[in-house]
């Protein structure tokens, strides 16, 4: 059998890892609700980016009226 040189030893590792890693019930757990929970974060998201815009719009038109409909 031939040595395994240093990078294979810590690719291999890295893989074993992993796999302990992947079979954890935390990280399964984490996968499934992530999962499931990520079309919330989005509409949550975009909701949020939404007011965001509108807000910011109807701050800009008041300024620009307090200041006599002049922009920089």
């Amino acid at each position: 059998m031939e040595k395994e040189t240093k990078e294979e030893r810590i690719a291999r590792r890295h893989r074993e890892r992993d796999k302990q890693m992947k079979a954890s019930p935390g990280y399964v757990t984490f996968s499934i609700m992530f999962t499931l929970a990520y079309p919330f974060i989005a509409v949550f998201t975009f909701v949020m980016s939404s007011l965001l815009a509108l807000f910011s719009g109807i701050s800009r038109a008041m300024a620009w009226v307090v200041s006599g409909g002049v922009s920089k």
